[in-house]
């Protein structure tokens, strides 16, 4: 029989996802067949799925912590937001609508029938499943229709476990102060907590525990010290992306409002020669940056404007005058070009806009998503590279004639005539080695040996030693119930 258990926060960032993915790390050693489940996400760091739909980023490396390919049960309702008040639907991978979070409220509860799909098809091939919420059930004003904390728990019968965070403060009022408003219903589902994040000695806090588990009587699973090498792992959250100090080589990258896909930064922030520099808002783009990257988009056209508003647009012409290199990616491809044509007001009214200039090409935005896992080589290296796309949008254009990719049979990117602008819709690039090498060299880098995809399961494993050395996984096993 499969068992599950729910690893639920206290607030949100209190470090679930990385939770589960060392817990399914940790139970695969054990040699339990584990998959990773998160009813609702929201985020605009999405991964292709083997199955041709997309999932949050965080349920694809929990499958890799598990030894699973990422399919789209795994996370059958992702939210990923376009604007302030509204966001796309994607419900089994794929996007059903766009809503404003007020008529979201009302649909949710009509989804639990797709997600309880997803969550008993999983169970079928594994020993147990390590379900993940989103946010915090302490948010009671939500509960009514709720498919991603205890409105899940409730229609799967799971129990759940409760993390607080003790790096932020106050994590004794945020586990106890959770139990004081829930109901006895949702209250009686949890049984379990921990703490996350400790820094020090964990033995100044078993006093605090006690009091917790007083006040609730919920069983303590353990002190969670913080874990330092938790950035070699990719980030989900937008707040987690992060300045990487490191060595001379600058690649500096500026932060867009609704920046998608920004994995394309971990592996060349694992190099020890190169420093990834985050522009926030208000600040010029620097004058010794060795490349200028331009990330993904979930609103090319919205973000555009708001990169011009910064005056990064002057920014980046000083920097190519320098001789320096830009690189677009997806929606950072799309800006680079001359124009960006959304007749059928894809990403909001109907509109037709001047891009930066930067390449001869032009964008379309079309209906259709290209959901694709990909691979190929650099043309001029020959190095093998796989990636992703995901993007709406075909860009064409004569700087599409001096293509810099070969992707499954066919050419992909264009660049300048000089070869320093270059843009493509490949995420993924650079965790191949040899390609990232390549293109590093290329900004004066020497060769490293670093192995970004055995970094990734390094660090898993080292995730893993923590959660036993400090988690009762034992007792967690002990505490999870029978999927009927």
């Amino acid at each position: 029989m499969t068992k599950a258990i729910m690893i639920q926060g206290a607030g949100s960032n209190v470090g679930k996802s990385m939770l589960v993915a060392g817990i399914a790390r940790a139970l695969v050693k054990r040699g339990l067949k584990v998959a990773p489940f998160k009813p609702q996400n929201m985020s605009n760091n999405a991964a292709v799925t083997v199955d041709g739909g997309e999932i949050g980023r965080a349920q694809a490396l929990q499958a890799l912590a598990a030894g699973l390919a990422p399919v789209v049960d795994m996370n059958p309702v992702l939210l990923k937001p376009e604007t302030d008040i509204g966001a796309s639907v994607i419900v089994q991978g794929k996007r059903v609508a766009t809503l404003k979070a007020r008529d979201y409220g009302k649909m949710k509860a009509t989804l639990m029938p797709a997600v309880l799909e997803s969550f008993h098809r999983l169970a079928e091939n594994v020993d147990i499943i390590v379900i993940e919420g989103a946010g915090s059930p302490a948010e009671v004003n939500l509960r009514a229709g709720d498919i991603a904390n205890m409105g899940f728990a409730e229609a799967a019968d799971v129990p759940v476990i409760l993390i607080g965070d003790i790096d932020r403060g106050g994590v004794i009022a945020q586990l106890v102060g959770t139990h004081a408003v829930l109901p006895p219903e949702d209250c009686g589902r949890i049984v379990g907590f921990g703490v996350n994040k400790f820094r020090g000695d964990t033995s100044l806090f078993h006093d605090g525990m006690d009091f917790i588990h007083d006040r609730t009587g919920w069983a303590p699973l353990g002190i969670i010290p913080w874990f330092a090498d938790a950035w070699k792992l990719p980030a989900e959250d937008v707040m987690d992306v992060a300045s990487r100090p490191g060595g001379p080589i600058k690649i500096v990258v500026p932060r867009l409002p609704r920046i998608a896909n920004f994995d394309d930064l971990d592996p060349l922030s694992a190099e020890p020669d190169v420093s990834v520099e985050i522009i926030e808002a208000g600040r010029p783009l620097p004058l010794d940056a060795d490349l200028i990257l331009i990330p993904g988009s979930k609103s090319t056209i919205a973000d555009l404007a708001h990169f011009r508003a910064q005056g990064w647009d002057i920014d980046l012409l000083a920097h190519i005058r320098r001789g320096g290199r830009v690189l677009g990616i997806c929606g950072g491809y799309q800006m680079l070009g001359r124009k960006i044509i959304d007749v059928d007001g894809i990403e909001g009214t109907p509109c037709e806009v001047e891009g930066l200039g930067l390449l001869d090409v032009t964008t379309e935005m079309k209906p259709f998503k290209r959901l694709a896992l990909t691979s190929g080589t650099h043309i001029a290296s020959g190095e093998v590279l796989s990636g992703y796309e995901i993007h709406i949008g075909e860009t064409d254009g004569p700087d599409r004639t001096r293509p810099w990719l070969r992707i499954d049979q066919r050419d992909e990117g264009a660049q300048s005539a000089d070869g320093k602008v270059r843009g493509c819709y490949i995420h993924g690039l650079f965790a191949a080695d040899g390609f990232r090498r390549t293109m590093l060299a290329e900004l004066g880098a020497p060769a490293s040996k670093v192995n970004y995809n055995q970094g990734v399961e390094d660090a898993l494993d080292a995730l893993a030693a923590h959660m036993e050395a400090h988690f009762d996984i034992d007792r967690l096993l002990e505490l999870a119930g029978e999927i009927s």
